[in-house]
């Protein structure tokens, strides 16, 4: 079973920043590639930003240039950078782990934090 928790989502206004957190198992972090989804109320599950391979990086249109995706080996541990933060970024955020990068497989999935930017 990978265990995935995940922390910083809170309120901003438009034009500010957060950046989320995500720990994985520790057992787990080499096997498996990393990314991050969200979803808005009313409205599909999305994907951010996630490792498409051990270093190649995917954005979403919506946020690249805004968004950096990173992770530490040492701390086990995703992020997720998010600056010039929109109210359309308003959702929940959700860390995912795909075992050997195969996204479109089964996943694990983290409880999901509430991002919400007021204009």
């Amino acid at each position: 079973q990978v265990q995935l928790v995940e922390s910083g989502g809170g309120s901003v206004q438009a034009g500010g920043s957060l950046r989320l957190s995500c720990v994985i198992s520790k057992y787990a972090y080499s096997t498996y590639c990393m990314g991050w989804f969200r979803q808005a109320p009313g409205k599909e599950r999305e994907g951010v930003a996630r490792f498409v391979t051990g270093v190649s990086q995917y954005y979403a249109d919506s946020v690249k240039g805004r968004f950096t995706i990173s992770r530490d080996s040492a701390k086990n541990t995703l992020y997720l950078q998010m600056n010039s933060l929109k109210p359309e970024d308003t959702a929940i955020y959700y860390c995912a782990a795909a075992r050997l990068c195969a996204w479109s497989s089964d996943k694990y999935w983290g409880q999901g934090t509430q991002v919400t930017v007021s204009s």
